[in-house]
């Protein structure tokens, strides 16, 4: 964002000063859903009818190769045409050319070094969500991969030759020593400016990571351990997915058209890539994987109909792993990037039962997501214990240091567009040193709705508004949802390794249009 804009982009922020604030002081006085804040988009093609098409789950990648302490992966970054929906091709960039990508799975201190190769027409940047990651293979969103065969770094919204800019010439390893908890992490692009739009046409995965822990658990397994990635699209006619940039080709010009500043909505819901689909289960427990990879949809679950007795989910996992014990949920909030396991007792449902899996902040199509169809009935071997997990609460005590980070609109290059503590993202400015070994308390407020993401760390939310944190909350967390007008306090520990790593809102257009900072451990 350090480089002078261009006319188109200059008037795109502008607009963002009148539009953007009539939005926020209409909305949050009706009584409009909150979670919903955001541009819908029209798909220009006729639609599938809900739950006629299977769900599919992520392949899981092999190791190209092992040794004592490491798996190797290969994965190439390139376009192909899919079926999402039915009887129509869709072109996507994908991740081996799948959306969504292969899941890898991998174990807790054990060393995955992954080679992206990059066949796409634009330079990418790999970020592991929710990773305990080196500096050097985070996926800061200025260290780019560029196309294979590209080596001019001409092009591409003026990157070549400033400061704090890297490049790999057609494909990068990156290592993840993987020293935590079992969790459900996801990997995306990052690369700087585009993140949305790049992500929007596929580029998205699991990395789930197991441990000893977790394993010993009598947690549904195996076939009954399933990861949901839930993201909403429009279709044009064409069948291509449909997104507002300004340069569809995502080389030179960043940023959405004027109307979709505060977030992209799509009207498909998709789960694993697949339209509104239909899972056949059995009259046991199931173990979901929940994850919002949805630009900036933020979507609260629900069953209909609900268990004839108990709650809809059990949660038994947050972004950073295992909660010290289950939390019980009617309906469920999951922002953008935010991630739940939750555990769904089918044994009260009648065989031949129909539920669906809904989404209460929205209407009409999206606000379905997907069907569970009860087909059989099975003997179960699973079972929620009352303990989960024992790990360290923090406390306020404990503090070296309180910061404020403050989520607004403001000036960016001299005119309205999204910031932190009032500068646009500079990836040559710090805007926090802390010192590794240290605690600190990080204390967001904003005027709009946004889902904060730490890289590095995972934290613990202490409060929210003055008073405790949301049942929602619990466990360790990655990303934090704001509301309009909230403050929220996240503490955590810095650990690991010394280095340039970024927070972010995870509404992507707004991370794209500069609501990013760097902090720096030392």
């Amino acid at each position: 964002m350090t480089r002078a804009m261009s006319p188109s982009r200059r008037g795109f922020l502008g607009l963002l000063g009148a539009a953007g604030a009539v939005g926020v002081a209409g909305l949050a006085g009706c009584g409009f859903p909150r979670g919903t804040l955001g541009e819908p988009l029209t798909s220009e093609l006729p639609l599938p009818r809900p739950f006629r098409v299977p769900l599919p789950v992520p392949r899981v990648a092999r190791p190209v190769r092992s040794d004592g302490d490491t798996d190797y992966y290969e994965i190439t970054q390139r376009e192909s045409e899919v079926e999402i929906l039915p009887g129509v091709r869709t072109a996507v960039w994908g991740y081996d050319g799948l959306f969504p990508g292969p899941t890898i799975e991998s174990r807790s201190g054990r060393r995955t070094v992954i080679r992206h190769r990059n066949e796409l027409p634009v330079p990418v940047a790999v970020h592991l969500h929710g990773g305990h990651t080196p500096p050097e293979h985070d996926g800061y969103p200025t260290d780019l991969v560029l196309p294979v065969g590209d080596a001019a770094r001409s092009g591409y919204a003026g990157h070549a030759g400033r400061a704090g800019w890297s490049f790999h010439r057609g494909a990068k390893e990156y290592a993840y020593p993987l020293e935590q908890r079992a969790a459900t992490l996801w990997y995306h692009d990052h690369r700087m400016d585009f993140t949305g739009p790049q992500m929007y046409r596929g580029l998205a995965g699991f990395h789930i990571v197991r441990d000893d822990e977790d394993d010993a658990l009598p947690l549904p397994k195996g076939d009954k351990d399933i990861p949901l990635m839930i993201c909403d699209r429009a279709f044009a006619a064409d069948g291509s997915l449909r997104y507002p940039a300004l340069d569809p080709s995502l080389r030179d010009e960043p940023g959405v058209r004027a109307a979709y500043m505060e977030g992209v909505l799509g009207d498909v819901v998709l789960v694993n890539g697949a339209p509104w689909p239909v899972l056949e289960v059995a009259n046991t427990r199931y173990r979901f994987r929940l994850l919002n990879a949805s630009n900036a949809r933020h979507y609260q679950l629900a069953l209909d109909p609900g268990p004839p007795e108990g709650a809809s989910f059990l949660q038994v996992g947050s972004d950073g792993g295992l909660l010290p014990a289950p939390v019980e949920h009617t309906a469920l909030r999951i922002a953008p990037a935010e991630r739940y396991d939750v555990v769904v007792d089918f044994s009260g449902y009648p065989v031949g039962s129909e539920i669906n899996l809904v989404n209460t902040l929205g209407s009409g199509g999206v606000g379905r997501v997907m069907r569970f169809r009860v087909a059989r009935r099975e003997r179960d071997e699973a079972s929620v214990p009352g303990r989960l997990s024992e790990y360290e609460p923090l406390r306020r005590s404990q503090a070296a240091r309180v910061r404020e980070f403050r989520f607004r609109r403001g000036t960016v290059h001299g005119m309205k567009g999204w910031t932190i503590n009032g500068k646009a993202f500079d990836p040559t400015r710090m805007d926090a040193r802390p010192s590794l070994g240290d605690v600190e308390i990080w204390r967001f407020t904003t005027d709009f709705h946004h889902p904060i993401h730490l890289h590095l760390v995972n934290f613990q939310v202490l409060s929210r508004n003055g008073g405790g944190p949301r049942e929602s909350d619990a466990g360790w967390k990655d990303t934090v949802d704001l509301e309009v007008y909230d403050e929220v306090e996240v503490i955590t520990r810095f650990t690991g390794y010394r280095g340039r790593y970024v927070l972010h809102c995870h509404n992507l257009e707004h991370e794209d249009m500069a609501m990013m900072a760097n902090f720096e451990t030392v």
